[in-house]
């Protein structure tokens, strides 16, 4: 095998072992839930269960994660999790 084909493969190895471990640590960053009473979720008027029929945060197109888990990312409030049954002023129905 030559050299530049060796390196090659190093680096493609390292480069998938960092590609998984970033998604572990983004998991991680993403662990707390949004504060209702910080001043950005008051600025947005967040709530963990909206009062707002038709509209929560499982159905909002800024929602990300898995769909049916009970706290997911925003991407309003980055690094942080909501309520999919949660509200903001940032609520836009999410197509279909």
């Amino acid at each position: 095998m030559t050299n530049s084909r060796r390196r090659f493969l190093k680096l493609s190895a390292g480069g998938v072992v960092g590609l998984s471990m970033g998604g572990i640590s983004l998991k991680a960053f993403a662990a707390e839930q949004v504060d209702p009473e910080s001043p950005q979720a008051k600025a947005l008027q967040y709530v963990h269960k909206s009062a707002k029929e038709g509209q929560n945060c499982a159905n909002c197109i800024l929602l990300q994660g898995n769909d049916g888990d009970a706290w997911r990312p925003c991407g309003i409030f980055p690094g942080k999790l909501v309520a999919s049954e949660g509200w903001c002023a940032a609520w836009a129905k999410k197509p279909g």
